[in-house]
């Protein structure tokens, strides 16, 4: 659909979108068109995209290979919509997946399809963690995020989110997680004193769920060791280890999985977001087969069947993942990306720590407001980038892992200008 006037574009969401609405409160534009690390606007102003659908997009908007196996799919008539029955899409992606993914890790899951979106993944890895069990109870980590709904709520730390339930949140307690107090204190040394202790209080779990990289969190980063440490708590207290790796997974981190070099073997993944390689909806809960005890279809959802996400999922772990090649590659980015925020970060009173891992990094600032200042200046200068932490006090990098050298040092120059703009206005307030 054309539109005469773009100027009355806007109105239209004033006057009809839920209030609800919040990207679009910091990214005033409206887009219309969008290829590889660019977004593009009405007005044809270009922005460098730092977000990328909150790492839904690790091979960027609109990759070519994956758009033409999708519309090859679409003119043959493919199934769009098939629940769970088998189709040639979702059978395609599975041999892929087992092929490219699991085999050579040396891994043997169930693939569960739960319904579009992580907290359905994350819904699904807690409910059969409970069945599994018999048990209630789950432990999940300070600054963690998991979800929207009732059940990966109530496992989310934030309180700004944990608020729109409406309802008390149970079923969960929220355990130190890694450096939460400090490098001195060992938080994996203290859960395990405290589930081993009968009169701690602690009833014994379920599941114990953590985040390799704390996306919503402000990309706080668990140890290998921790991991590890964490993983032998769970089975010592008979609990399911389950990692989501919705938003630090599918390469972003480094490996497929964000896990890999920790060596833990999780008895659940939870996957999302860049899954389907296209921005479609699709999510994955991966189950170890002695934990996939479902009766059929004692979880289900209308769109666990999309296959048009199977199609551009199998072509991008086809394209991607057949060798190291574009791993390596990450790994140089997140290299580059990194150097450059710590550039960033030097000599500047407003920045501070260096935050996250690979392409999943950020920089902290002095403040929430500071940071969102600094965004702000990013945008009115082409580049869209957010912010996550306790306070929003960190600006956040999620970049496409397939953006070129060039719009990722264009990228990082316009946060560099942006921060040395916000901190001249801020010594010229002071003064």
């Amino acid at each position: 659909m054309a539109y005469e006037d773009t100027s009355a574009l806007p109105s239209i969401f004033e006057r009809r979108e839920s209030r609800v609405r919040s990207y679009c409160r910091s990214f005033p534009a409206v887009f219309k068109s969008a290829r590889g690390a660019e977004l593009i606007a009405e007005d044809g102003t270009r922005y460098i995209d730092f977000l990328a659908g909150c790492s839904t997009l690790n091979y960027g908007h609109n990759h070519p290979e994956l758009k033409q196996a999708l519309l090859d799919y679409i003119q043959a008539d493919g199934v769009a919509h098939g629940l769970d029955m088998h189709t040639r899409a979702k059978a395609s992606f599975l041999e892929t997946f087992e092929k490219r993914i699991l085999k050579p890790r040396s891994m043997d899951y169930r693939a569960m399809f739960p319904g579009p979106t992580g907290a359905n993944a994350v819904e699904a890895a807690l409910k059969i963690a409970r069945k599994v069990t018999g048990r209630t109870n789950v432990i999940a980590f300070t600054n963690g995020f998991h979800g929207m709904t009732l059940g990966a709520l109530a496992a989310t730390g934030n309180s700004g989110k944990r608020g729109g339930a409406g309802i008390p949140l149970t079923g969960v307690v929220h355990e130190p997680y890694d450096g939460y107090f400090g490098e001195d204190t060992d938080t994996a040394e203290q859960l395990d004193r405290r589930l081993s202790d009968p009169s701690s209080g602690l009833d014994k779990p379920a599941a114990i769920i953590v985040e390799v990289v704390q996306g919503e969190g402000g990309l706080n980063v668990a140890s290998d060791a921790w991991l590890r440490r964490v993983e032998q708590i769970a089975r010592k207290h008979g609990a399911l280890f389950i990692i989501d790796d919705i938003q630090a997974g599918i390469g972003r981190t480094g490996g497929f999985f964000s896990f890999e070099k920790a060596g833990v073997k999780p008895d659940i993944i939870t996957l999302a977001k860049s899954l389907s390689g296209l921005g479609l909806p699709m999510a994955l809960t991966l189950i170890r087969p002695d934990h996939d005890r479902w009766k059929p279809g004692e979880h289900n959802g209308t769109f666990r069947g999309n296959n048009h996400a199977f199609v551009t999922a199998a072509k991008a772990i086809d394209l991607f993942w057949s060798d190291d090649a574009f791993e390596r590659d990450v790994a140089r980015k997140g290299e580059r990306l990194r150097a450059g925020l710590a550039k960033i970060g030097e000599g500047s009173a407003l920045a501070g720590r260096l935050k996250g891992r690979g392409m999943m990094s950020g920089i902290e600032m002095q403040s929430g407001e500071v940071a969102a200042e600094v965004c702000a200046e990013c945008f009115e200068n082409g580049l869209i980038i957010e912010t996550s932490g306790s306070h929003d006090e960190v600006v956040k990098v999620l970049a496409p892992l397939t953006i070129s050298d060039a719009q990722l040092d264009a990228g990082l120059e316009i946060l560099a200008d942006a921060v040395r703009t916000v901190g001249a206005r801020h010594r010229k307030s002071a003064a």
